[in-house]
């Protein structure tokens, strides 16, 4: 704890003596009672963060100072902060925050959620927001905190009611009356908390009111395992626990999660524990009594990074305490809960010291909970580790490789590259045709890297509304900054950030101005890249495609006919084909002869086909294998036959035939040579040897979807 802090502490020590016992009364409800409130320091302390060192340094600073050492800024006569806004995505640790820096400095806390402040009777909402600034005045010094204070103070101009702005106004005169001159120079700091900074209203957060503001965002590998030290710090684990490992196994986790997460691991525990006694895996020591009074018995026992929970002294008041249950002890349930029965049964009276010894948390019972617990961050809109891998997609090794070096390496290894002294591109933008595997290159890339991904569909930031599609913008760049490391995608670019001529609305324009802001302002970003995909590069302003932007253009052509097998391959892996215990067949029956045969049909007769287009072909084989198996049960179940075992499935080279004979490539000859010629304009490169040939008669059959030229 710095000197600062310590000093504050020995100032306020008779504070925390007299504010513990402090009671009094304040404005309740609107019928007119009164609730007795108690402003003691709480419980929590400095101690119970972690991970947000930056953070409590900068509160200490804002909080601590004035509050405990008022004489410094009425002598220098500088202005002390009145208020500090703590804003962050749910469960960052906001409201600890002001908790255990109210209950570090023993000071009075004031503590009320901005929601209950809102009455249905006129007035009474701006009488309660008077009469709790008045008790903070009157216990000065004091920290009065404010959470989801968005609900109150919201913009003036977007309120829907003549209420909202009476009491927006009133929280103003409020904050505007803690002068120290007008409070007999008793320091009084308002904290408030919000995962909506940008709701507020304006007034709010100018100087003299909200003077300072703390972003927490989501922690990063360091700071979560900071955070799982102090929220396991009582917990029995396993001698070789590796928090850094748990740390990178889960981006995206903010504080609450990862007690959530510690929660649901001590739950599969004691599961576990259960389940292994029953099965006889796991044999409990017998209480072994102490020899000659010099020395307790010797129990083998795991090594623990931590202390376990409760002394000796507590398990044997526990084991007195069990002594006086009956010893006809016993539980019977059938099914499942057998084994609890038979642990209950073994086991009456409370465990001693020494059979409880073996028992502990493992590496292992996180990994289970990690399945079963959801980041908020997911569940709220924020960014998460797509579960996309390189093993999903087929080919396109080239560009894997140049996605590789230009984003993956530097979110990994960025010491490397400060260490040669350049920086690594803050934007790829990948183009081709449709349907070729761009947003899945770029889950693959956020995937490899443990990287947060945020996916943006360009049209779906388009809002009629004046300036809300340029505060979209900033607050998906907002919201990565938070999540860093982390990859923005942006699908369908084009339609987001066209060509700005005459023909261009303003409010386009706008847009296209507020993302290129956005991508110059990514110097100081750390961990953000873009990955924005498109199919029509010539459509896209030229200042987003310049060095510093967008600076690496990727082209993503159609398969060859070795990439088209590789993928059919990758696209196969889940697909029944034929029958396993078949493989010496001499038809073409086994799964490795259908698969042989299933490679050589798309590359003779799938030229121009795209991923995609490959994908709807195996989906269309396994319908076409359905309707097959479907049509058989009915003719059984008409004959009336009983089926003994469930009905197998299997897809057959004949389904994947006629599956190539209705679905056609996506992508026509025409547009194909178009694509080669954007490639040579944009990218550079020569053409390909094998020229695409543009005849009457290739064209997409009827039905399926054309890319627009």
């Amino acid at each position: 704890m710095s000197s600062t802090v310590a000093n504050g502490k020995r100032k306020l020590r008779s504070t925390r003596v007299e504010t513990s016992s402090k009671r009094s009364k304040v404005a309740g409800t609107a019928s007119g009672g009164s609730i007795a409130k108690d402003y003691s320091p709480p419980s929590a302390r400095l101690s119970d963060l972690g991970g947000i060192e930056a953070c409590v340094e900068k509160v200490l600073e804002l909080v601590a100072m004035p509050l405990c050492h008022p004489e410094i800024y009425l002598h220098t006569g500088v202005p002390p902060p009145r208020g500090v806004l703590l804003h962050g995505p749910p469960g960052c640790g906001k409201t600890m925050l002001a908790n255990a820096i109210a209950g570090e400095l023993g000071i009075p806390f004031i503590s009320i959620s901005a929601p209950s402040v809102v009455s249905g009777m006129s007035g009474e909402s701006e009488k309660t927001l008077r009469d709790t600034f008045e008790e903070a005045k009157r216990v000065a010094p004091c920290l009065l905190f404010i959470d989801e204070i968005d609900a109150i103070t919201p913009k003036r101009e977007s309120a829907q009611r003549e209420m909202e702005r009476r009491i927006v106004a009133q929280f103003l005169t409020c904050m505007d009356e803690l002068s120290w001159d007008k409070n007999d120079n008793k320091p009084v700091v308002v904290m408030g908390a919000t995962n909506r900074p940008d709701s507020l209203d304006n007034a709010l957060r100018r100087a003299g009111r909200f003077d300072h503001e703390i972003s927490m965002g989501v922690p990063d590998d360091e700071a979560r395992a900071k955070i799982l030290r102090v929220i396991c710090a009582k917990l029995r684990l396993d001698g070789d626990f590796n928090f850094n490992a748990l740390a990178k196994a889960t981006p995206g986790y903010v504080g609450a999660d990862l007690s959530a997460l510690t929660s649901a691991a001590g739950i599969i525990a004691v599961k576990r524990i259960f389940r292994q006694i029953s099965e006889g895996s796991l044999v409990l020591p017998e209480d072994l009594p102490v020899a000659d009074g010099s020395g307790e018995a010797e129990v083998t026992s795991m090594a623990v990074d931590t202390q376990p929970p409760h002394s000796e002294p507590q398990i044997q008041s526990l084991n007195q305490q069990g002594s006086s249950l009956p010893s006809s002890f016993t539980l019977a349930f059938p099914g499942p809960s057998g084994s609890i029965a038979h642990f209950l049964n073994a086991h009456p009276d409370p465990l001693t010291e020494a059979q409880l010894a073996p028992l502990c948390i493992t590496f292992e019972d996180f990994q289970h909970a990690l399945k079963k617990v959801q980041p908020s961050s997911k569940r709220e809109g924020f960014a998460t580790v797509p579960d996309v891998t390189w093993s999903d997609i087929g080919a396109l090794h080239g560009i894997r490789e140049e996605l590789h070096m230009a984003i993956v390496q530097p979110i990994k290894r960025p010491e490397l590259f400060s260490a040669v002294g350049i920086e690594a591109a803050c934007g790829v933008l990948l183009w081709g045709p449709p349907g070729c595997g761009k947003t899945l290159l770029a889950k693959a890339v956020a995937n490899e890297s443990r990287a947060n991904f945020i996916s943006v569909k360009g049209p779906e930031l388009l809002n009629k509304y004046v300036g809300e599609s340029e505060r979209a913008v900033r607050q998906v760049f907002s919201r990565a900054r938070a999540s860093s490391p982390c990859v923005v995608f942006f699908d369908e670019l084009d339609a987001l950030v066209p060509r700005r001529d005459d023909s261009l609305s303003e409010s386009s324009a706008r847009v296209v101005n507020t993302l290129l802001t956005e991508l110059d302002g990514l110097d100081g970003r750390k961990s953000v890249y873009v990955i924005a995909a498109t199919n029509r590069p010539d459509m896209i302003d030229p200042a987003m495609v310049r060095p510093g932007r967008l600076d690496k253009l990727l082209y993503v052509d159609l398969p060859s006919a070795e990439e088209r097998a590789e993928i059919v391959r990758t696209l196969c892996r889940k697909v029944p084909l034929g029958d396993d215990n078949d493989e010496n067949a001499d038809s073409v029956s086994s799964p490795t002869q259908i698969r042989e045969v299933v490679e050589g049909l798309v590359k003779e007769r799938c030229e121009g086909y795209s991923g995609a287009d490959l994908a709807a072909v195996v989906r269309e084989a396994g319908v076409v294998a359905l309707k097959r198996t479907l049509g058989a049960l009915d003719r059984l179940e008409g004959d009336g036959a009983v089926m003994s075992e469930p009905a197998k499935v299997v897809v057959t080279a004949e389904d994947f035939l006629k599956a190539v004979d209705k679905v056609g490539p996506s992508v026509s000859a025409a547009q194909r040579k178009r694509y080669e010629t954007l490639r040579n304009k944009f990218a550079g490169l020569p053409v390909r040897a094998k020229r695409v040939k543009v005849d009457e008669d290739d064209k997409v059959p009827d039905g399926e979807t054309m890319a627009s030229t």
